[in-house]
Formats: C-alpha cells, structure tokens, sequence
C-alpha cells in the first residue's frame, strides 16, 4: 500500500474500531477517552490524584474514577502490583532484535512510523508497538522524551502488561483487547503518572488474533478524544496493511481458528464464516479426523447426552453443508474435501518440534472454551496441558510469565510456584504472594 493509500485507510479508520463506531475526530471516545473535549487537565488531574490516593491507602475507588480505571486498578490491586515499582525488562537486547524481526507487526512498522513519526517528534511524544503480552519492541519519538521515559523502563524489552505494570494504555488495551486512554494519576504506579497515554489493539486480519498494540505516550496535550481516535486509526490502517501483505491462500484451502474463542472462524473460497457453537465443534472434530467420521463416531464426540439421536445430528450437518457448500463438506463418512490449516493443530506441531516459544505465542486460548463436547474437551485439555508442562520444564521467566498472566493461567499453583523460583531475587515478590494465596485457597 502507498502513502496515500494508507492515510485513506488511517481516515476512514478514523470512524471506526472493531466492536462499532470509534469517534469522529470532533467527538467524545465515551468513557475510554479520558477527558472530553474542552476538559480542563490540571482539575481533572487533581482530582485524580485526590482519587487515587484514597484507593492506595484505603482500597476505596471514587464515583469520578471512571470504570474504565476502577476495574483496572482492581485488577492491578489483586495482581499485587506495587504502586512505586517498575517494569521490568525482559527481552535483552541479545533476544530483542531476532524475536521483532520475526514479529508480525513488524511489517506495518513502515506504516506507522509515517503516520506517527513526525507527530511524535514535533510533539514531543514517544510511539512504542508492544506484542500480545504487552512487551515493548519499538520505542521512538522525541529524544527528550524518550530520556524521560528510560527513567521509569518505558523502553524497548520492557513488559508493560496490566498484571505486572500496573494500569497504562498499552496493557490495559491487550487486556481489553480494546482502545482506551490512560491520563495522569489513573496510571497505578505513581512513576507513570506524569504521563498521559492512548493505545489501540492491532490483529491479525485473517484470523482476528491480537498481535499486540500501537500506542502514543506524552504529556498533558495527549489527555483529548483525538488522541485516542488517532491511535485508533493507526491500528485500523496496519491491520489493512497486514491484510495486504499476507500471503493468498493456496487455492481450496481452508483456515479455521478456533483458540481462545467459542465460535470458530473459518476462512474457505474466499469468504470468512463465523461458525455457530455446534458447527465449530463439528469443524474442530472433522479438521483432526481428515479421514473422516461416521455418523455415530461423531455423535459420541460431539453431545454428552447418549439419547441424542442422529436425526439432530443429521440436522445440524445439513446446516452446515448449506452454509460451506456441497463441495467443502462430504458424506459417508462425514469429511472436509480440502486439508484443513487449524490453529489448535499449528500449536500442536510447534510444540512437537521442540518451538515452545512460538507454540505459546500462537495460542490465543483453550480451544472452543465453552464447549462441552466430549471429543473438543478432550482435545483442549490434551492441548493446554502439553503446552503447560513444555512452558514449566522449559523455566523460562518470559514464557512462565506469559503463561501466568493469561486468563487460563492466573490460577495455576504450579505455574507460579515455577514463575518465583526463576525470576531473579528482586523481581519474584509478586509471584511468590500469588503462590501463596492460590495455595491457601487450594488448601481450604
């Protein structure tokens, strides 16, 4: 995509985000801006600090703290952030360099480097693209400011996740998975709260996974709708950008993603289908089987009840071939006519061949997780605990901490126990006070 190309696509993400309308440049971001237009900074800042102070002291949260912030510092609250600490560096510069080269995003830095550089610098600001798991990989922009930031590990390495940063806009963004803007004293950490922040989810165009995030970072100025609605179309323009770049899919293929989401996408001839609950399973179900199920194999992997009959499943099978087409979707025994390029399988295959860190990078999520079908529960548990006991044998603190912090982790004793015995003495506090609780809680 050109220039020009791109700043179309920036101005009509503009607009737009991925559950609806955004804002117009004009407009208010609703309560994930944190300042209207016209708002006056130094008396909501103020007010916020009066705000935040009650909550660090008394664990009370003010009706001016907006929900947003509420939620997040209660996050951060049960997560055992400490409101003076730092981030912490985890990527080295000898691991920085190859993991980003490899890094999807890296492929739309060009693109917002232009729409975001001279922004940055003539303002003063600073531009930084964090992965999934909120660790930063890019940090440019004004140098001033940049010398600023180092003081408080804003930098290239540094993990910035909510759960171990504390509140800010880049984390809270890949936690929502969602644009938001952080001003002033809504940051957790006191160190941070001279700053103010707007940040938006990039992901992958193909299969909606999230990559990570762009986000913008300064001073008082950045604390206004624009901002956030900037940051947004940013993110709306490298995903187009990402969506160019990607390779065409070999014809007849067919993707689907099922992790970390219980209605599956499928990609096949060129169309993207979100599934219905019971399709995703029978899809999951027929892409590990390429030879194919007969009827009764797949009622038994499919429902619970043994009095189901195969006249629904009949059913639900002539639904589904209406919905891919006769072609994609055979009979006797119930097959896909094509190979099937699974997400759950891509997993599988890393961790097979010894790639823990891209096996746990790849995956979004337990498979199809509120599914009970007995043949998809057996598949994700199978799934889960391999990459599980590969991220634990393995003891490194980036993936532990990876693993820990995610919704499917934040409860697993042994993860944590493992996370506090290999992070180094002065950062294993926080993980060695959540061992404890879960262990206590376990114990009960």
């Amino acid at each position: 995509m050109g220039a020009a190309g791109v700043r179309r696509c920036a101005r009509c993400a503009q607009v737009t985000h991925r559950e609806g309308a955004l804002t117009e440049l004009t407009g208010v971001a609703g309560s994930w801006a944190a300042l209207g237009t016209g708002g006056d900074p130094v008396r909501r800042g103020s007010e916020l600090r009066r705000a935040y102070e009650r909550f660090a002291t008394a664990g009370r949260v003010e009706r001016t703290v907006r929900p947003v912030v509420a939620e997040s510092w209660r996050r951060c609250a049960r997560a055992h952030v400490t409101p003076d600490g730092t981030a912490s560096v985890e990527l080295g510069d000898d691991e920085l360099g190859a993991y980003r080269d490899g890094h999807p995003l890296s492929r739309v830095m060009p693109v917002i480097r232009e729409l975001m550089g001279v922004y940055a610098v003539d303002g003063e600001h600073l531009v930084a693209v964090c992965d999934a798991q909120a660790r930063l990989l890019w940090v440019e922009g004004h140098p001033e400011a940049r010398r600023r930031a180092r003081r408080m590990n804003f930098v290239e390495g540094a993990r910035w996740a909510e759960a171990v940063a504390g509140t800010n806009a880049p984390g809270t963004a890949v936690a929502l998975d969602r644009p938001v803007q952080v001003f002033a004293a809504e940051h957790f950490r006191r160190p941070v709260q001279e700053w103010t922040c707007a940040a938006a989810p990039v992901h992958d165009p193909l299969s909606g996974r999230l990559l990570g995030a762009v986000d913008i970072t300064g001073g008082d100025p950045l604390a206004h709708p624009h901002s956030l609605a900037f940051v947004g179309a940013v993110a709306r323009a490298a995903e187009s950008q990402l969506a160019l770049l990607a390779p065409r899919p070999a014809e007849g293929s067919v993707q689907l993603t099922a992790l970390g989401r219980d209605e599956a996408l499928l990609v096949a001839e060129g169309r993207k289908l979100r599934l219905s609950r019971r399709h995703s399973e029978i899809l999951v179900m027929l892409a590990r089987r390429p030879e194919g199920l007969s009827g009764d194999e797949l009622l038994l992997e499919l429902y619970e009840d043994e009095h189901v009959t195969p006249v629904t499943l009949r059913a639900e099978l002539s639904r589904l071939r209406a919905l891919l087409g006769p072609r994609l979707l055979l009979s006797r025994p119930y097959r896909l006519a094509v190979p099937v390029d699974a997400d759950f399988d891509a997993a599988a295959r890393r961790l097979a061949s010894g790639a823990v860190a891209a096996a746990v990078s790849g995956y979004a999520g337990p498979l199809l997780p509120g599914s009970r079908a007995p043949g998809v529960v057996r598949l994700r548990g199978r799934l889960a605990d391999q990459l599980r006991a590969a991220v634990i044998a393995r003891g490194d603190p980036g993936l532990l901490s990876d693993w820990a912090y995610s919704p499917w982790g934040e409860d697993d004793l042994a993860v944590w126990q493992a996370l506090a015995a290999v992070l180094p003495r002065g950062r294993r506090a926080a993980a060695q006070a959540r061992a404890r609780e879960l262990d206590a809680e376990y114990s009960t």
